[in-house]
């Protein structure tokens, strides 16, 4: 999934990463990586005080992208000034409703850990767009939780969105103006009970080329919430995937047993052969639909993060476990860790093209384990979702 700095690549399957979490992305869409932005309801700290605030200009091949700027304090906007700071523009409303989740999942889970308090990070560009990493770790119930948003301006080359728009009327002879807005999020508690969460919500917009005066804007959405148990609760996994299903049913019938397929397919691990977790949903290059539905669409997905998860933290986090349990959670975190690296394209662009490595790496464990030719006892309960995970199923 993407950091704070935005990056496009080519062949991606992921086409807006907002920091470099496991992102969703499908092959046809440029992949973009970065981490975004929040309105101010709770005070946080400065999560790192750079000796050098003004980074290097990254001058890629696929995307070219303003350096950015540490800011001490966060903005109620990242909009260029020519797009209105809330002019009702998808584009507008679109940053306030992930600056409207990050403060309300932030908020939620530092309630929950008790402890911990999230730090974040601040940065912006010159010519407009910026973001905040927010990161909680070593809390009480969290060993690591990260809520980044982004909005980014760059320019892609006329070969990164041919790669984007493979249809011959959508060749375009010059570089492309992009805009992309975005908040994703992993969330890692202690206890091997309570699951690992991972959710990424995204706006993609392509102006008209310099060169095309008139030619159309084209535009998509993408995102998805997945649930990642080291052991399955049967009522646990059927709540967070009723609340999937609900979001999805309320926009069409389809979107829940379309998008849950998709996401049981995104999160494989090839070399294992076997899927991350128990699922849920991913879509992207959604376009096929009105644009205001939509967007609500995408707002209704990101606003039922909390009632799906923070139910099943609240029942999970404080059961008793042991040595073998904890161990267990760390080889599924392994298996987290390889999904990551190895797979994600938003964070492997990241890291070869010299993205900004908090935002990139903020989605991995503080701990993870790998064990020579671990197999669990067959009937266990580390058997059963194993299983799962190599036979995905229908849990509601």
């Amino acid at each position: 999934m993407p950091p704070p700095t935005a990056t496009i690549s080519v062949s991606s399957s992921s086409s807006l990463s907002f920091f470099p979490l496991s992102s969703h992305f499908s092959s046809k869409k440029p992949q973009l990586g970065f981490c975004p932005t929040p309105t101010g309801l709770t005070k946080f700290t400065s999560l790192t005080k750079p000796k050098y605030p003004i980074r290097k200009l990254m001058t890629l091949s696929a995307v070219s992208i303003e350096k950015e700027t540490i800011i001490s304090e966060r903005r109620h906007t990242f909009l260029r000034e020519t797009d209105g700071e809330d002019d009702g523009s998808v584009r507008s409303r679109f940053q306030r409703m992930i600056m409207e989740v990050q403060d309300r999942v932030c908020g939620a889970l530092q309630a929950r850990d008790g402890a911990g308090k999230f730090k974040e990070d601040a940065w912006t560009r010159p010519g407009g767009g910026g973001g905040i990493s927010r990161v909680l770790q070593d809390g009480a119930v969290f060993e690591k939780a990260g809520v980044n948003i982004s909005v980014v301006y760059g320019v892609m080359p006329p070969e990164a969105f041919r790669a984007a728009k493979a249809a011959a009327t959508d060749q375009k002879p010059g570089p492309i103006p992009f805009f992309a807005a975005g908040i994703s999020s992993v969330l890692h508690p202690k206890n091997p009970f309570a699951p690992t969460l991972h959710f990424n919500y995204r706006y993609f917009e392509t102006d008209a080329p310099k060169d095309v005066p008139g030619a159309p804007r084209q535009w998509w959405f993408g995102g998805g919430t997945d649930l990642t148990p080291a052991y399955i609760f049967e009522e646990d996994v059927k709540h967070f995937h009723s609340m999937q299903k609900k979001a999805c049913d309320k926009f069409d019938p389809s979107f829940y047993p379309r998008f849950k397929k998709w996401c049981d397919d995104y999160f494989y691990i090839k070399h294992r052969g076997e899927r991350r977790g128990l699922g849920g949903i991913f879509f992207d290059d959604l376009n096929d639909y009105d644009q205001e539905m939509l967007l609500s669409f995408a707002t209704e997905c990101a606003n039922s993060v909390v009632p799906a998860y923070i139910p099943i933290l609240e029942k999970r986090k404080d059961t008793p476990f042991n040595e073998s349990h904890k161990a267990w959670q760390q080889l599924r975190r392994g298996r987290y860790v390889e999904f990551n690296l190895v797979y994600d394209r938003g964070t492997t662009f990241g890291l070869k093209t010299g993205g900004r490595i908090e935002s990139i790496l903020v989605s991995l464990p503080l701990s993870a384990r790998w064990e020579y030719d671990h197999k669990p006892e067959e009937g266990s309960e580390e058997w059963k979702l194993l299983d799962a995970c190599i036979n995905p199923k229908e849990w509601i």
